[in-house]
């Protein structure tokens, strides 16, 4: 399906901010971006470069009183999520590099706390896949998907602990499950066609099968139109925008996500 995405963020400024951002999708296997818009109000410098992850980012200065970061990207990506029950698990000795660092304990994913409980979730399913779908589907039963309901991040002990959290929360668990058992898993950060209430959105994938999978905690069935922008180990690899010196919050922040309906 093609979709027509845009992201809209207003700040009020006190004094000229640094700001790095993290804002443009980039086109691979899942994904095709064939149409762009960026746009800073006012106009100021900006460089872009591409993190360890791959992300595309923007460094500027904004300036006072007022800053606006509008971005819009026409996309196609899947009709239907991949799904591959029975794919099987990749040996340490056999992940590609780039994979590996998803295998760590990381800040807001601490895995190294949830071995036992993994183990006791994924009893008796086939090595891989039907592991993470197990993960995915047991966090999706035990913890309460509440959006709009957490400003700052937690951890997956957290989270587990108080037994609700947003979408990222719940990632941050399923990521922290399926690190324990050897599995590599990440945290993406994008759109999500048909979203209630819509917002950006955070999921999970994990590297199965030679691959990397979509898993996504907040639904009971996966289906299309995710659009992704970042990936990372975790909520603080994936921030949409980072600023440095007195602390800077959206007064304004519109997402959009429309399906394209016709040639593009």
């Amino acid at each position: 399906m093609w979709l027509r995405t845009s992201c809209d963020f207003s700040f009020n400024i006190i004094e000229p901010t640094p700001f790095v951002l993290m804002l443009r999708p980039r086109s691979g296997a899942q994904q095709w971006v064939a149409r762009e818009e960026y746009k800073l109000t006012p106009s100021v410098p900006a460089t872009e470069f591409t993190d360890i992850y791959g992300n595309l980012c923007q460094r500027l200065i904004a300036l006072p009183p007022h800053f606006q970061v509008t971005t819009a990207a026409e996309v196609r990506t899947a009709d239907y999520v991949d799904q591959s029950p029975g794919a099987p698990f990749v040996e340490i000795q056999y992940l590609p590099d780039s994979a590996l660092n998803y295998l760590l304990p990381s800040r807001y994913s601490e895995s190294d706390r949830f071995c036992d409980m993994a183990t006791d979730i994924v009893a008796g399913y086939t090595l891989g896949y039907d592991q993470v779908a197990a993960i995915s589907a047991w966090v999706h039963n035990n913890i309460h998907y509440r959006p709009g309901d957490s400003i700052e991040p937690v951890s997956a002990a957290e989270v587990n602990e108080r037994g609700w959290g947003v979408c990222r929360d719940l990632s941050h668990l399923c990521i922290a499950l399926c690190r324990s058992l050897s599995i590599p898993a990440r945290m993406v950060v994008g759109y999500l066609h048909q979203l209630q209430p819509m917002d950006l959105h955070a999921w999970f994938e994990a590297y199965v099968g030679g691959r990397w999978y979509t898993f996504d905690a907040t639904v009971n069935i996966l289906q299309g139109g995710y659009v992704a922008i970042g990936y990372g180990r975790d909520a603080a690899d994936v921030a949409l925008y980072n600023q440095f010196g007195p602390a800077v919050f959206p007064t304004t922040q519109m997402v959009s996500v429309e399906q394209i309906v016709g040639d593009v």
